[in-house]
């Protein structure tokens, strides 16, 4: 289920975003970029719709992915 990111509070969506970014295995390139930046960088994804947050029943846990999951599939 996608949940608009317009619904969570601006706290809980910056601890979402945090939380992602912090994950093991996520990359940003060569150059190091600060917490700060990487959240600023995916907000800005979700608000253009090139990602969004989804919430999975089975798993009980939020992601965020890329929107282009959600297209290929309609």
């Amino acid at each position: 289920m996608i949940i608009p990111f317009t619904e969570l509070s601006e706290d809980a969506l910056n601890n979402l975003i945090e939380q992602f970014v912090l994950q093991e295995g996520t990359e940003y390139g060569a150059r190091d970029i600060s917490l700060d930046e990487k959240v600023i960088e995916v907000k800005q994804q979700l608000k253009q719709g090139e990602a969004v947050i989804v919430y999975s029943e089975l798993h009980e846990s939020v992601n965020i992915v890329p929107a282009a999951r959600f297209r290929d599939k309609s």
